[in-house]
C-alpha cells in the first residue's frame, strides 16, 4: 500500500514599492507594481502579521534634491540586517538616482540585487529572476527608452483618478536640473494612443485624469505639431464620462494662448494650473537657462485669469540659486505678490553633481538661503490664507478622496478635491449615507484655513453616486489574490529553438 503526499504550492512572493520624487515617479511605481503582479508577485500587506517584511523591496528613486542619495543609502542600510535574516529577500533600486549612480549603488550597498534605470522599467521581473538564478547583482542601465512605459502593465493606486503619460523626457537644458540627462530627450505618444488609454480608464470607472509630461505643453514637438497639446485638451472634452482633466507641469516659455483657450472652452478641463516660476529675477532666469522672463510669466498668469477667473494657480520656486542677490530675491517676492499663487512648492537650491549650476561661482551661504526661504514661505502662506478665506460661501463639487484627510476620524469630516484642486474637508449631515471615494459631494465652504477649506454648512449638501464610487466599492470587496506561487519569469536570455 503506497502513501501519496500532496505537495503544497509555495506561497507567492510579496513585494513593496517605495517611491521618492515627482508625479512621474509615482506613475512609474504604478507600472512597477503592475509588472510584478503580472509576474505573479502579491502586494505586501503592511498590516498583516506575517511575514514581517516583503520578499522584494523596490526603491523608485529621485535625483533632483540634494538629500536623495542620503535618503536612499539610509534606507538601504536599514534593510541590510533584515536581508541577512531573510536570505531569499531581494532589493531593487530604480529611477533617476539609479540611472545616475549605476554601479556605484552596488559598490556602496553590495546587498542590493538589482539596479535598473529610467529607460528599462519593464525589465524588473526578468532582472529579479536573473539575480536569483545567478546569485549575483544585476545592473542594467539603458541609454534610451526600450519601450514606451504606458504600454506596460499598471496597478493603479486609485480607481477614480489616474495619471496618463503623454510624453517622457525633456529637451530643455536648465542649469539646475539633471532630469534631461537621466530621462533623455522628449518622446511623445500619438494622440490616438493617449485618448484610447483615457477611454479605457473611464470604462473602468475613472472620473479624473492628470496628463503627465516633463514639459507637458511641449507635447507634439516630436511629430511637428506645436498646437498638439491644446488639441489634446479639447479632444478629452469629447470623452463621455470623463469629468475632470488636469495636467502637469507646463513650461512658461512654451505656454500658448491656444492652451488657455482650450482650458477655458473645454468644460471638463479643470480651473487649476501649475506653472513653475523658479525665480522672479530676469538675471537669475537667464543663468538658469529658463527661456522666459518676468513679464512673460506674469502675462501668462493675466491671460489665464482673464478667461478663467476662478483658476487656482500654483508654482515652484527655487531660493538661493548661485549668484542670487538680495535685489534678485526681491523680484521673486514681487512676482509672488503679483501672481497671488494659491500655493507654492518652495525649495532651497542644492547643487546636483553633473549640472552646470553645481560648478558656478558665488554659491549662496546656507544662512542667507534659509533667511530668504523663510521670508518667501511667510509671504506665500499669507497669500494662501487670504485666498482660502475668500472662498467662504462658495458652493463646490468635491470629488471625495481616500486618504486626503488625516484627521477625518477625529473631526468627523470627509475630504476631497474641489475643481480648482483645493483640499476641502466637509461635514456629513446626520443620518446621511456617507459618499464613497470617487463620489461627488456638493458642499458650501464655511471657512478658509491656512492650507485647506472647511465646509460645515449642511443646507444644500448633496451627494452624487458615481461609477467611480462603484469601482472603489468593487475594489474593496475584491478578494485578495490566491497565493499559488510565482508565475514563471524567463531570465531574458537568448534561448535555443528546437525544430
Amino acid at each position: 500500500m503506497s502513501t501519496t503526499t500532496e505537495t503544497q504550492p509555495s506561497p507567492a512572493r510579496t513585494y513593496q514599492v517605495r517611491t521618492f520624487g515627482c508625479q512621474m515617479n509615482v506613475h512609474d511605481s504604478e507600472r512597477l507594481s503592475g509588472l510584478l503582479e503580472d509576474a505573479g508577485y502579491v502586494r505586501f500587506d503592511e498590516a498583516g502579521a506575517a511575514p514581517v517584511e516583503p520578499d522584494v523591496v523596490v526603491f523608485n528613486t529621485c535625483a533632483v534634491r540634494e538629500n536623495a542619495d542620503n535618503k536612499l543609502y539610509g534606507n538601504l542600510g536599514h534593510l541590510a540586517p533584515v536581508k541577512e535574516r531573510r536570505p531569499g529577500m531581494q532589493i531593487a533600486v530604480g529611477g533617476c538616482l539609479a540611472q545616475k549612480d549605476r554601479g556605484e549603488i552596488v559598490r556602496k550597498a553590495p546587498w542590493v540585487d538589482v539596479v535598473f534605470g529610467t529607460h528599462n522599467v519593464g525589465a524588473l521581473p526578468v532582472l529579479l529572476e536573473r539575480a536569483r538564478h545567478n546569485a549575483e547583482a544585476q545592473v542594467e542601465i539603458l541609454e534610451s527608452l526600450d519601450v514606451f512605459p504606458s504600454t506596460l502593465p499598471t496597478r493603479r493606486e486609485s480607481p477614480y483618478a489616474a495619471w496618463v503619460s503623454i510624453s517622457v523626457g525633456c529637451n530643455n537644458t536648465c542649469t539646475f536640473c539633471i532630469v534631461p540627462a537621466l530621462r533623455g530627450k522628449e518622446k511623445d505618444r500619438r494622440p490616438g494612443d493617449v485618448l484610447a488609454e483615457i477611454e479605457a480608464l473611464v470604462g473602468e470607472g475613472v472620473l479624473e485624469v492628470t496628463l503627465l509630461g516633463q514639459n507637458v505643453n511641449t507635447y507634439g514637438v516630436e511629430f511637428g505639431d506645436k498646437l498638439a497639446f491644446g488639441k489634446l485638451l479639447r479632444a478629452t472634452g469629447g470623452i463621455e464620462g470623463l469629468e475632470r482633466v488636469r495636467f502637469t507641469s507646463p513650461h512658461p516659455s512654451s505656454f500658448t494662448d491656444d492652451v488657455i483657450d482650450a482650458m477655458a472652452e473645454t468644460p471638463n478641463v479643470m480651473p487649476s494650473l501649475h506653472m513653475p516660476l523658479q525665480s522672479g529675477s530676469d538675471r537669475v532666469l537667464k543663468a538658469m537657462r529658463r527661456s522666459y522672463r518676468q513679464s512673460r510669466f506674469l502675462g501668462i498668469i493675466d491671460g489665464v485669469r482673464a478667461k478663467i477667473p476662478d483658476a487656482a494657480i500654483t508654482t515652484d520656486i527655487i531660493v538661493g540659486f548661485p549668484g542670487e542677490t538680495e535685489e534678485d530675491f526681491e523680484q521673486t517676492l514681487h512676482v509672488v505678490e503679483q501672481a497671488r499663487f494659491s500655493s507654492a512648492f518652495t525649495f532651497q537650491y542644492s547643487p546636483r553633481p553633473g549640472t552646470p549650476a553645481a560648478t558656478m561661482g558665488d554659491q549662496i551661504p546656507k544662512k542667507v538661503v534659509q533667511e530668504r526661504y523663510e521670508r518667501l514661505t511667510a509671504l506665500q502662506d499669507r497669500i494662501t490664507y487670504e485666498d482660502n478665506q475668500a472662498q467662504a460661501g462658495r458652493t463646490l463639487e468635491v470629488l471625495v478622496a481616500e486618504g486626503e484627510g488625516r484627521k477625518d476620524a477625529a473631526t468627523q469630516r470627509l475630504s476631497g478635491r474641489a475643481p480648482d484642486n483645493r483640499l476641502v474637508h466637509f461635514a456629513l449631515p446626520e443620518g446621511t449615507q456617507a459618499p464613497r471615494p470617487g463620489d461627488v459631494a456638493t458642499v458650501t465652504v464655511t471657512r478658509g484655513a491656512p492650507h485647506y477649506l472647511e465646509a460645515d454648512e449642511l443646507r444644500g449638501f448633496a451627494v452624487r453616486r458615481t461609477r467611480a464610487g462603484d469601482a472603489w466599492e468593487s475594489r474593496q470587496a475584491r478578494p485578495e489574490p490566491e497565493e499559488t506561487g510565482p508565475r514563471p519569469v524567463s531570465l531574458g536570455l537568448p534561448s535555443l529553438r528546437v525544430h
